[in-house]
């Protein structure tokens, strides 16, 4: 059986998914199965017939409905699968289940940067905000300035990052999206991963500089300034005194040096891009599983993008620490419901070109393999985007699923470290905390290895378990949190990947 081309994945399923492309009238005997038409790796082959109107099911769960009789061997995809929203029981704290947590003495450890307050970073950057677009630029005039020969004199900084955005003034202030920006530019100003900031602003801008830092609880120092362009004479002098700025950060910022912390100091954002159908059999089970390692050493899994737990959010519900917690997942995708109305959008059914290539149906589908993420622990707290997260354990944040937007509110949040599972090849990066990108099939990993860290199409290949592959994920995950850098890191990605969420009309 192992070495059939197709899948079953739950026997209760009426679907088997390809693992290599199945050929016209190719007959697989161990399932009794002749395909009935070409099927692609990672698209699905109905195992049995299936009558019009009749459930589709994955991993025993419902992906939509049959929208014509269907014969065993038929080719199953969005031509001929319907998706059907209906009621799903949330069932609050069904299955919910301790932790078995390691004792304290037992737990893993990595080398980080231990901040005064007692945050713990696993890169050490300094970072220039903009409040407004109009001072996009010079932020970034001031980032270039620190190249790599000048910053060779400090080699515990990782480098000096410019996180420039496009809004902060043509906007409603106050509303939804003015509170967003807010929080996500403060978020970023007090990463652990970043040991000096710089906030620049033009001056007439609804986001104010001084009103940002005060709503927000930012305190000014010697490793957190402001300035204004308008105030200090201009777009040249501005990029001037910001490089002074930076340039008196820089020996501060480079006395910090990495110290043995426990893992439980970390925060991982969990994000997939690019996802195939073998997404929700190997990647994505198999971070889950590390994340459920991370959360028995007491540390934090962040899974996000609200639209993509759409139609399986009652895997999280019914693992929720309290009725509350569940309701509160609820709540959010009803504002997801209300939001996406009427648009041709991800929530209301319809995936990516790249999902659908990769045998992806429609959203339910989808959503069956991205909440695979997040593990198999408690859901002990739901947040809005880009707020701070303070509950260790298996957390959601709320977010779009359009990547950037979700990483920057996770790294807002606090996650100090990306995990992103992707199957046809996703080319992401972030700062000033690096991400860790996973393959979901061994081809795609070979193809595009500069990319790729790690390679989970090895439990496809029957080379490792899930659970032995999840071990080897965690356990790569403290190295590259003790500064092993990732494949996006030597490849510079991160400069362009800021895109804090775009709510509402501007003005």
């Amino acid at each position: 059986m192992a070495d059939s081309p197709l899948l079953r994945l739950h026997p209760h399923d009426n679907v088997l998914v390809a693992k290599t492309p199945i050929a016209l009238g190719e007959t697989i005997a161990e399932f009794g199965v002749r395909a009935r038409a070409q099927i692609p790796a990672g698209h699905k082959i109905a195992s049995r017939a299936i009558a019009a109107g009749e459930q589709v099911k994955k991993y025993d769960t419902v992906i939509g409905v049959a929208s014509r009789d269907l014969e065993a061997g038929d080719y199953v995809h969005s031509h001929n699968l319907t998706l059907v929203d209906s009621y799903r029981d949330p069932a609050f704290c069904q299955d919910l289940r301790p932790v078995a947590y390691v004792p304290e003495a037992e737990r893993a450890t990595f080398m980080g940067f231990v901040r005064a307050d007692g945050r713990v970073g696993t890169r050490n950057f300094i970072g220039i905000l903009s409040s407004v677009n109009c001072s996009a630029t010079v932020i970034k005039r001031i980032a270039a300035h620190f190249t790599p020969e000048r910053l060779a004199a400090f080699p515990n900084v990782d480098g000096v990052a410019a996180f420039a955005q496009t809004s902060g003034c043509g906007m409603s202030s106050p509303s939804e999206h003015f509170d967003v920006l807010r929080r996500t530019l403060a978020g970023y100003a007090r990463h652990p991963n970043l040991a000096g900031v710089l906030i620049v602003g033009l001056g007439c801008e609804r986001n104010q500089v001084d009103a940002l830092v005060d709503s927000q609880g930012l305190k000014q120092g010697r490793l957190m300034r402001t300035m204004v362009m308008q105030e200090v004479g201009g777009t040249r002098q501005t990029i001037e005194a910001g490089i002074r700025a930076v340039e008196e950060m820089l020996p501060e910022a480079n006395a910090a040096e990495r110290t043995r912390v426990g893992a439980n100091h970390l925060k991982i954002g969990l994000e997939c891009g690019g996802s195939d159908g073998f997404s929700g059999i190997t990647a994505n089970p198999a971070l889950g599983a590390a994340m459920d390692v991370l959360v028995r050493h007491g540390g934090t899994a962040i899974l996000s993008e609200t639209p993509e737990i759409h139609g399986v959010e009652f895997m999280l519900t019914r693992r929720a620490a309290t009725p509350e917690v569940g309701q509160k997942l609820l709540d959010r995708l009803a504002w997801w419901e209300r939001y996406a109305a009427g648009q041709n959008a991800q929530f209301n059914g319809v995936v990516g070109h790249g999902n659908q290539a990769g045998g992806l149906a429609n959203i339910f589908e989808k959503s069956l393999g991205s909440a695979m993420k997040g593990g198999t622990t408690p859901l002990q707290a739901v947040y809005e985007y880009a707020e701070p997260i303070d509950q260790a354990g298996f957390v959601f944040m709320d977010s779009p699923g359009y990547d950037p937007v979700a990483v920057t509110g996770q790294i807002a949040s606090g996650a100090q470290l990306i995990c992103f599972t992707t199957g046809r090849g996703s080319m992401f990066g972030s700062k000033p905390a690096p991400t860790i990108k996973l393959a979901s099939n061994t081809p795609m990993f070979k193809r595009l290895e500069e990319d790729m860290d790690i390679n989970c199409g090895v439990v496809m290949d029957g080379e490792l378990s899930v659970p032995e592959l999840g071990q080897q994920i965690f356990e790569q995950i403290l190295r590259h949190a003790s500064g092993e850098r990732t494949r996006s890191e030597a490849l510079g990605l991160g400069d362009h990947e800021f895109v804090p969420w775009h709510l509402g009309i501007v003005s």
